[in-house]
């Protein structure tokens, strides 16, 4: 066999062993870069916070002495996150971002590791919100969030040692929609 073909044939035995590069390869998301979406939008957040930052900011955060208990248990939930990834936009008018902008995150929930846990939709007025869960060995190693309405769409990933009770009393806070209904 020639140089060239072996190195042919190992370069094609290499890419279909690779994984679907749309797939996450973990817990963490490749979110897109949705520059093209800021001059349109009214109003965007883009978070993203892990390692020494989030321990200092949750160290910080922890002396303060005006904070409330529910930022306590927020608190207590970044002791175990190494990271958070927020993209949240909003536009002054409907169907101003391609559902395409989000299917790619979508599209890498789709790898092994991810269990999609709620799926809700609406009709009317028109809303769709996915919560899932990375699994490795047994123990939560990822959140995502994919939220999305007409005007607004939000996309949440915490990557750490997760304890699901905690994270629920993050909803609403930090750009990271509510999800459950109050009673």
């Amino acid at each position: 066999m020639k140089l060239s073909a072996f190195l042919a044939a190992t370069a094609a035995t290499a890419l279909l062993a690779s994984p679907d590069p749309s797939y996450a390869a973990g817990p963490r998301l490749q979110m897109p870069d949705f520059s093209h979406l800021r001059a349109k939008a009214n109003d965007s957040v883009d978070v993203t916070i892990g390692g020494p930052l989030l321990h200092f900011v949750s160290h910080m955060m922890a002396k303060d002495a005006d904070m409330d208990e529910d930022d306590k248990a927020a608190m207590s939930v970044l002791a175990d996150v190494s990271s958070v990834q927020v993209r949240n936009f909003s536009f002054d008018e409907d169907d101003a971002y391609s559902i395409a902008d989000i299917d790619g995150v979508r599209k890498q929930l789709d790898a092994p590791c991810w269990n999609h846990l709620v799926e809700q939709h609406k009709r009317e007025p028109r809303e769709d919100t996915d919560v899932f869960m990375c699994l490795e060995d047994g123990k939560i190693k990822g959140i995502a969030v994919v939220a999305s309405e007409p005007r607004e769409f939000t996309i949440v990933n915490v990557i750490g040692n997760i304890d699901i009770d905690k994270l629920a009393k993050l909803e609403g806070q930090f750009g990271i929609p509510k999800v459950t209904q109050d009673n």
